[in-house]
C-alpha cells in the first residue's frame, strides 16, 4: 500500500470557509493530511486519486444517531431482542454510515440493555471491522415513566414492565450521580439524558418536565466533575432555561423554542442539535410518511405542528451554534443521514451552514476539532466525495462516490460517477 496519496478534487469544501475551491489537491501521508493546495510537490511513491469530477468535503459527522436498529420497521420488536442482536445493530449502522460518507457518528443508546455500543466502538477503533468512528452515549438517562423508559410500552402488564426496567432509569439525585459514574466507568463518552417527554413513546408528551432541578444538577455536575459533557433531550422553553441555569453543554432537538430562549442559547454559546428530520413530515405535510409512524407519534406531531414550524424558522434565523444530527427512528433508516441535509435546505438554511455543521461544528461538539472536521494539514485524512451539486440538490448527500477514513479508502453506497 502506498504511503502517500495525492487526491485531485474538482471542487473542495474545507469545512470552515463557505466556498468551494476549484481544482485543489490534498496530499495524504498515512492517516494524516500533510498539504492542501495546487501543484503540490509529491514524493516518488505517491498514488494519485483523480476526483476531478467530484466535490470533496471532510468526512461528514452525524451528531445524533440511534445505531441499535437494523431497520426502522423493527424498532419496537427490539424491545424483545437479545443484547447480542442489538450489538450487531450498532455495527450494521456504523458500516452503513461509513459507506455513505459519514466517517464519524455520535451514537445515542436507545434500546441496548448492555454496553454493546461501547464494544462496537472499540472493535472499529482497533480495526477489526470497517465502520464509522463512534462517539457514544451508552444509554439514555431518564426518570421512571419518562421518554427514556421503554418499559412504558408494557404498562398494561406492570410485572413485566418492572422486570425489564433498565438500571439507567430511576429517580433522585443520588441515583443519577451513580448512573453517570457508571456510564463513564464502562466506556461512555458523554451523557445524554431526558429533560422532556417526546413524540415516539405512547404515554408522555414533549412539554412535560420529567426531571427535578436537583436531578438535573446532579447529572450535569457529576459529568463536569469527571471532565465530561452532558446533553439533554428537550423541547420547550421552561425546561431549556432550567438546563441553561445548571450549565448544560448541549441541547438535542429544542424544537419548540421561542425568540427569548433562542437569544439566551446564543449568549450562552450552548450548541443545539436540531434534528429536523423527525418533524419534517408534519411541517411539509407529507401524509404518506406521517401514516407510517406509530399512531401516538403521528398525533403528537399534528398537535404541535405549528409550534414545530415556528421554532424551526427561529432556529434557522438564529446565530445558535447548530450541529447536524438526523435522529432517524421512523420512515427513514437510521443510517440515511443525508435526509437531514435535505431538511436543512427545506428550512431555507444556506447549504454551507449545513455542511459546516456536519463537519467543523460537529467536530468541535464531539471534542475532536483538533483531529477532524476540516481539510487542513495536520488533520486526520477523513474525506468524502460527492458527484451531485451540494448547493442546489437537496438529495446530493444520498449518493457518496468516495470515502476515506484515516487514509484508507472504503467502498461507498454509490460507486457510479
Amino acid at each position: 500500500m502506498p504511503q502517500f496519496f495525492l487526491i485531485h478534487a474538482g471542487r473542495l469544501f474545507d469545512g470552515i470557509n463557505p466556498e468551494f475551491r476549484e481544482d485543489e489537491e490534498v496530499l495524504v501521508e498515512g492517516d494524516t493530511i500533510v498539504a492542501v493546495g495546487r501543484d503540490l510537490n509529491r514524493p516518488a511513491d505517491t498514488e494519485v486519486i483523480d476526483l476531478s469530477h467530484l466535490t470533496l468535503t471532510p468526512g461528514l459527522i452525524d451528531a445524533h444517531i440511534h445505531t441499535d436498529i437494523f431497520r426502522w420497521q423493527d424498532m419496537y420488536p427490539l424491545l424483545a431482542a437479545s443484547p447480542n442482536w442489538i450489538t450487531l445493530g450498532h455495527l450494521h449502522t456504523a458500516q452503513r454510515t461509513l459507506e455513505r460518507g459519514f466517517t464519524t457518528i455520535r451514537a445515542m443508546g436507545l434500546l441496548d440493555p448492555s454496553f454493546g455500543i461501547v464494544d462496537v466502538k472499540r472493535a472499529i477503533n482497533q480495526g477489526y471491522f470497517p465502520g464509522s468512528r463512534m462517539v457514544v452515549a451508552a444509554h439514555m438517562l431518564g426518570a421512571e415513566g419518562s421518554h427514556a423508559d421503554y418499559s412504558q410500552f408494557f404498562v398494561s402488564n406492570p410485572g413485566r414492565a418492572d422486570f425489564i426496567q433498565m438500571p439507567h432509569i430511576g429517580s433522585g439525585a443520588d441515583h443519577f450521580r451513580k448512573t453517570v459514574r457508571r456510564e463513564f466507568k464502562y466506556g461512555g463518552d458523554f451523557i445524554k439524558f431526558f429533560m422532556s417527554g417526546g413524540f415516539a413513546t405512547p404515554n408522555d408528551g414533549p412539554e412535560e418536565s420529567q426531571l427535578s432541578p436537583a436531578e438535573v444538577e446532579a447529572i450535569i455536575d457529576t459529568a463536569h466533575r469527571l471532565g465530561k459533557t452532558a446533553t439533554a433531550h428537550v423541547y420547550a422553553p421552561p425546561e431549556i432555561n432550567l438546563l441553561l441555569d445548571y450549565g448544560i453543554d448541549g441541547l438535542e432537538h429544542a424544537a419548540m423554542i421561542d425568540e427569548p430562549t433562542a437569544r439566551r442559547i446564543e449568549a450562552a454559546g450552548v450548541y443545539v442539535i436540531p434534528t429536523f428530520s423527525p418533524y419534517d413530515e408534519v411541517i411539509d405535510l407529507d401524509e404518506e410518511s406521517l401514516k407510517k409512524k406509530p399512531p401516538e407519534f403521528e398525533q403528537k406531531l399534528r398537535t404541535y405542528a405549528l409550534k414545530l414550524a415556528d421554532s424551526r424558522q427561529i432556529m434557522a434565523d438564529s446565530k445558535i451554534r447548530l450541529g447536524f444530527g438526523s435522529d432517524l427512528v421512523a420512515v427513514h433508516q437510521a443510517y440515511e443521514s443525508w435526509y437531514e441535509y435535505a431538511c436543512w435546505l427545506h428550512a431555507g438554511i444556506d447549504p454551507f451552514r449545513a455542511l459546516t455543521a456536519a463537519t467543523s461544528v460537529n467536530a468541535g461538539i464531539l471534542g475532536l476539532g483538533h483531529r477532524l472536521g476540516s481539510i487542513e494539514p495536520g488533520k486526520t485524512a477523513d474525506l468524502s466525495g460527492w458527484a451531485r451539486d451540494l448547493l442546489t440538490d437537496e438529495e446530493a448527500l444520498s449518493e457518496c462516490s468516495f470515502v476515506m477514513k484515516e487514509g484508507v479508502t472504503y467502498p461507498t453506497n454509490y460507486p457510479g460517477n
